[in-house]
């Protein structure tokens, strides 16, 4: 998702870096460019977000549905490791009806996922949420993006799946690694953790090895992120962890 005024600024740095990792990616935007952006039939805006992801999910629906297997949502100021989201959905059939993101509790019964952090909908899912639109059973009830897909998904029977890893990690992130690396002395749920669905850690054992986004991340810390992701190596270190080896590992296609 992004806008005219951020292609510069943001986008392009995404283009450059996470985006050469995805099997496709569309540029949701409201206006059509040749970045390329697809104009959606929205404003810009905050309180334009749901709308501006209900079109890009239908324009998706017609266009794209076979091009993959999942289609994951994610701000221009979010960074995803395309691998590790891959190996978090290995797990999982696209033909379900799943979702996958940060997992927050409140508002909605079986909760919802983070918007900042992205989230992913299965081929399933997709077909669920546009269904849901086309018979009236989900509305644009809500400018708050991220807690009326929710809304929605609970409403078409779309379950919340867990990203979390074998060790209970987090994989989706809706702050910067700086807000959960930190160690901290026993404390009441910082705000920005209040949503956690699952009870929050904070320090090293925080992240997954394996951890698929972080969000509120501009440029330079865009290029920190991808040059750490793919380039930096300690000469001679063995890695030690290991995913679950009963786990069948595909290799889905994902649309972002």
């Amino acid at each position: 998702m992004t806008g005219p005024k951020n292609l510069e600024s943001r986008t392009k740095h995404i283009k450059a870096t996470w985006a050469r990792h995805c099997n496709k990616v569309l540029y949701m935007s409201s206006e059509a460019t040749d970045f390329p952006t697809v104009g959606l039939n929205v404003s810009e805006g905050r309180e334009q977000l749901y709308w501006k992801t209900i079109r890009a999910f239908q324009y998706i629906h017609e266009h794209h549905l076979q091009d993959a297997d999942w289609f994951l949502k994610a701000d221009d100021d979010t960074f995803v490791v395309m691998e590790n989201l891959r190996h978090t959905l290995s797990k999982y059939s696209p033909e379900d009806p799943v979702y996958l993101g940060r997992h927050f509790s409140p508002f909605i019964a079986q909760g919802y996922m983070s918007g900042g952090a992205g989230y992913v909908l299965s081929k399933e899912a997709l077909r669920r949420f546009v269904g849901g639109f086309e018979s009236g059973v989900c509305d644009h009830h809500s400018s708050i993006e991220d807690m009326a897909l929710g809304n929605c998904m609970e409403n078409m029977q779309v379950k919340p799946a867990d990203s979390r890893d074998v060790l209970g990690r987090q994989t989706f992130h809706p702050y910067p690694p700086d807000y959960y690396l930190l160690r901290k002395p026993p404390r009441p749920r910082p705000w920005f953790l209040i949503y956690d669905r699952y009870t929050p850690r904070e320090g090293p054992d925080c992240c997954s090895d394996h951890a698929v986004s972080f969000h509120y991340i501009y440029p330079q810390e865009m290029y920190t992120l991808y040059y750490l992701t793919y380039h930096l190596r300690p000469y001679g270190y063995q890695y030690r962890y290991n995913p679950e080896e009963s786990t069948e590992i595909n290799t889905p296609l994902v649309t972002a």
